[in-house]
This record gives C-alpha cells, sequence and structure tokens, in this order.
C-alpha cells in the first residue's frame, strides 16, 4: 500500500522502529534513487531542472502547485510523472512533496532513497551517485546535502546573499534544506513532511528524524545550483517575513524542543525590533533628543557582523546590514503568524509558499 498522508505525531512508531527504517537499504537488484520535483512556473529553469535529473532508469515525478505557464505540458515532454495539485486546498512545498513522495512509491515502490529537488534547482552531474554511495556506507546517516550554489550571484545583491546563506560547513548538522537526499523508509515511517507548515518543512522533519536517533549529514561535494532570480527589495523582503512566519510556526508547533535556529531568530528579532527603539523613547524621557544616539546600536551591530564574517570587505558588509535589516520582516513574519492563530481555530497555516 501507498503511504497514506497523515500529521507526523510523537507517537507514530518507536525509536527502534524508526532506526530500523533507516537501516534498511535496497537490495542489489532495486531500482535504488527516486527524484521528486516540486514547483510552480519556473519557467525555464524547470527545464534545466528536469534535463538535470532524467535518466533512463530513473523514475522522477514532477509536483505542480498551479502553474499558469505551462510547466505541466513542458514537464510532460520531457517524459516525467507529472502530478497536478488540486487547488482547493493551500499550495506549500511540503504538501507537494508528499504528494510527489507518494506518487513515487507507486511508480518505484522498491527505491531506497528519494532525492528531492525544487524546480528553481537543477542537479549537479555525479550527485545521485555521491549521495546515494554516502548513505549506502553510513547507514546511521538518514538523509544528506551537498553544496548549493546561486547560479547567478553577480546579477543582484539578493542572490549573492543566497550563495553566502547555502554555503555552510560540511559535516554532521541539525537540518537540511529542501534538496537533499533522504532513506525511503524514513520519509514513510515518519509520515513525511508537515503540510501546514508555509516554510521550515525541511528543519521541522529533520529535528523529528535526530529525534529518532537518525544524522542529518552535509557533504562537501557540489550539489545543485539554485537560480533565485531575485532582482527586487521587495522579493526579498517577502522571503524574510516568510521565514519568520516560518520561524515562529516551528516554536509554536515544538516550544523549547525547537531547532536552535528558529528560537534564535524569534528570540533575535524582538530583542532588535523593539529593544533600541523602547530603550531610547525611555532614556528621551531623561535625557531628551541625545537618547537618539542610542540608536547607533544598528550601525554598531552591522559593522560587529561585519568583522565576525569571511570574505572580502564588501561582502561582509552587504551580508551583515541585510542580517540587521532583515530582523523587521522577520519580526512581522511571527506577526503575521500570531494573527493567523488568533483568526483559526488551529495552526493550519494556510498560506501559499510561492506567495
Amino acid at each position: 500500500m501507498p503511504l497514506e498522508p497523515r500529521q507526523p505525531t510523537s507517537s507514530t512508531l518507536s525509536g527502534d522502529q524508526q532506526i530500523d527504517a533507516m537501516e534498511r537499504a535496497p537490495a542489489a537488484s532495486e531500482p535504488e534513487v527516486g527524484v521528486v520535483v516540486i514547483g510552480r512556473n519556473e519557467g525555464e529553469r524547470l527545464m534545466r531542472c528536469l534535463d538535470s535529473v532524467v535518466q533512463a532508469d530513473l523514475a522522477v515525478v514532477y509536483v505542480d502547485s498551479g502553474s499558469t505557464d505551462g510547466s505541466l505540458e513542458k514537464a510532460r515532454s520531457r517524459g516525467v510523472e507529472v502530478v497536478a495539485l488540486d487547488p482547493g486546498n493551500p499550495f506549500t512545498a511540503a504538501r507537494a512533496r508528499n504528494a510527489g513522495f507518494r506518487r513515487l512509491l507507486q511508480l518505484a515502490p522498491r527505491s531506497g532513497y528519494v532525492q528531492f529537488v525544487d524546480g528553481d534547482c537543477e542537479l549537479v552531474e555525479g550527485w545521485l551517485t555521491v549521495a546515494r554511495a554516502y548513505l549506502e556506507q553510513r547507514p546511521e546517516l538518514a538523509c544528506v546535502s551537498g553544496r548549493l550554489r546561486e547560479r547567478y550571484p553577480e546579477r543582484s545583491v539578493y542572490n549573492r546573499l543566497c550563495d553566502a546563506e547555502w554555503n555552510r560547513p560540511a559535516g554532521e548538522t541539525d537540518a537540511c534544506g529542501g534538496i537533499a537526499m533522504m532513506r525511503r523508509g524514513v520519509v514513510e515511517r515518519l509520515g513525511g513532511f508537515r503540510e501546514d507548515m508555509v516554510a521550515g518543512e525541511e528543519p521541522e522533519l529533520c529535528l523529528r528524524i535526530r529525534r529518532s536517533g537518525g544524522l542529518i549529514w552535509r557533504l562537501p561535494d557540489p550539489m545543485a545550483c539554485h537560480d533565485a532570480d531575485m532582482h527586487r527589495f521587495g522579493q526579498w523582503w517577502k522571503r524574510a517575513k516568510r521565514g519568520g512566519f516560518a520561524y515562529a510556526h516551528a516554536v509554536w508547533l515544538q516550544g523549547r524542543r525547537s531547532e536552535r535556529e528558529a528560537l534564535r531568530r524569534c528570540a533575535s528579532a524582538w530583542l532588535w525590533v523593539l529593544g533600541p527603539p523602547l530603550a531610547t523613547i525611555g532614556a528621551a524621557f531623561v535625557w531628551g533628543l541625545p537618547a537618539l544616539w542610542l540608536l547607533l546600536v544598528y550601525p554598531a551591530n552591522v559593522l560587529r557582523l561585519s568583522m565576525r564574517l569571511e570574505g572580502p570587505w564588501r561582502s561582509r558588509f552587504e551580508r551583515a546590514a541585510f542580517l540587521v535589516i532583515g530582523r523587521l520582516p522577520e519580526f512581522l513574519g511571527q506577526w503575521q503568524f500570531i494573527a493567523h492563530l488568533r483568526r483559526v481555530a488551529h495552526a493550519s497555516a494556510s498560506f501559499d509558499y510561492k506567495s
């Protein structure tokens, strides 16, 4: 029977059962890797993505979230299996990945590994072989990812910010992004991704993987090329705001057991957005206008972060400045989540993940 969609709970399976699922490897004669691609109105980026994964002996499923640019027809022309999500339910990346995974189990029920890819990425040649081999050699690993690079970092500061964000050290890590290879048994047994999360569904699944005894690993090998295609401040602002929404959702779901990154980003946004202005207003009652000097804490923090980061000075300053500015949209995203909770009686984040 194919995987039935369900919201994961801590009581789904015992830790021993989940670890057993991680240690299951496909027999030598079985199809080893399947690919799930998700996207919406990705245009030529989707074609590059599909061309990077289409192989004669590889099952590939493309899941479309309401595209209007002919993506469905173009994907079918590449010979891949296509799943069109029902627009009657909110689109989320998690919902798309789960739908693709279920269809993949039907097409290649004996596959041992699944590679998830976003439609705006293309896999590096040889990555699937490298990732599968590493998982076969290390049965304690549940998921591996590699180096993700931005396709055109020189075209905008926002693309460069993405490229810097992808550049993380190799080795054991707490979480992966949306482009990663996972053991089929792990995804199946843990119930897949939480479909009510607007973003951050990958760290949430990784948290459950680690609690079940599995490890998340980042390899130094090149994995994929990402095409953010961000050229406007509004695009970056919307992305940062959606991130704040996701961090708040993760903390609401898991409390103090949440990913450290989610807790840190939530606390940092509240501290830096509210702290200096409130302190300045309070000090103004004592010192008057000179209290405005307290607001220099913002440029001082940019300088502090610039000195801690690596790379050329311009790159460090850009990243530091946007880290400081980004706390405001993340703060607003958290408030958006709080307002959402007040509108509904449950925690279902009914937001379009590409909006």
